[in-house]
């Protein structure tokens, strides 16, 4: 049979979305099963996004502004960058994407920690780039020294995520100095801040404030997580101008929909209800953290909205089992099941479902 595709790809794990709530709820004979794997916020879209989207979707026959130039003006307004360091995507995967391409040409290298967020190895694959796998330390966060001694002069982009995604962990301030210090001036470091909103550890930087002038350094952040637009796919970075206008050179036409647009308009008016969000899970997730530790399970502090159980080869079958009571967890084979933080009551589930599990 003829190949059409590339062969390196059938050794490529693909992206796991975390399970449809009402498939194992209709399996399982129950009302609804609760679902705590995707790090979604589930108290609902904030005020006025649902009438911005419905007000924007009269205009969907008509191709949006592909320059995106009032959301990127609202963000710099908000964030305190200037417009031309702005890009924007269908969702900061997406730009990490971006990143990469616009970066890497084959036989190039991608250095991350693993495990990571686990869409790095498919972007740096598809992008024709090696990926350099630096093992988390014992305490399931970024090894910087094991980092920064693995870079070679064929590294071109690192991707270090604060908080890390699964594991919760995160790299404080003086870490991070001086990991940025020892890498090279010609190696684009990437911080992936998706989960930015929900850190509470004043050691831990805000990297666009701390960092964002440094030259090779760009920060990744989503407005699918605490801005509750995860079904709308829109992330932003912030780079230096030149960084910033080679992304947006090779980021896919009008990927970033006038609906999102509008939605993401609209969410960054509500910044004090976000922040009364985050807070409810905040302390959710200190109260679910400090349950599951009382189960006997050493859950590493979180700066996000999940918690880590590190299960190690016990993680697919604790899965199964919460899923067996109808609860959805995300289950990293081998390693260990990230938890999302629900509602209180969804946590309850989750908690009742883990004790018996255990």
């Amino acid at each position: 049979m003829t190949r059409l595709t590339r062969a390196d790809l059938e050794a490529l794990p693909s992206y796991v979305p975390g399970r449809s709530p009402a498939d194992l709820a209709r399996e399982l004979g129950l009302p609804e099963a609760i679902k705590l794997a995707s790090n979604e916020v589930p108290y609902g879209p904030l005020p006025g996004v649902v009438e911005a989207v419905t007000e924007a979707a009269s205009g969907v026959h008509r191709y949006p502004d592909m320059g995106v130039v009032a959301l990127r003006a609202a963000l710099a307004e908000r964030y305190e960058v200037a417009p031309e360091r702005i890009a924007t995507g269908c969702g900061s995967v997406a730009l990490c994407e971006h990143l990469a391409r616009a970066t890497c040409l084959p036989g190039d290298e991608i250095l991350y920690s693993w495990r990571s967020f686990e869409a790095y190895p498919i972007i740096a694959a598809t992008t024709g780039a090696a990926s350099v796998r630096v093992p988390n330390d014992a305490g399931h966060g970024h090894d910087l020294r094991a980092m920064a001694a693995a870079v070679t002069d064929r590294t071109r982009m690192i991707l270090v995520c604060n908080p890390n995604n699964p594991t919760g962990t995160s790299i404080r301030r003086a870490d991070l100095d001086r990991f940025l210090d020892a890498v090279p001036d010609d190696v684009l470091v990437v911080l992936d801040e998706a989960y930015r909103e929900f850190v509470t550890d004043p050691e831990v930087p805000d990297g666009l404030r701390v960092y964002g002038d440094r030259p090779n350094v760009v920060v990744l952040r989503t407005l699918s997580k605490a801005w509750g637009l995860a079904g709308l796919r829109v992330g932003f970075l912030v780079a230096q101008p030149e960084v910033a206008a080679a992304v947006r050179k090779v980021v896919t036409p009008f990927s970033t929909s006038a609906v999102a647009q509008a939605a993401a308009l609209a969410a960054l008016q509500q910044q004090d209800e976000v922040q009364r969000r985050c807070t409810l899970v905040i302390a959710e997730r200190d109260r679910l953290g400090e349950a599951v530790r009382k189960l006997g399970i050493d859950v590493p502090d979180s700066q996000a909205n999940f918690i880590w159980l590190p299960l190690g080869d016990r993680s697919a079958g604790f899965g199964a089992a919460c899923e067996s009571r109808g609860v959805i967890v995300r289950p990293f084979v081998g390693d260990g099941v990230r938890v999302t933080v629900g509602t209180p009551a969804e946590n309850d589930a989750f908690l009742a479902a883990a004790e018996a599990a255990l």
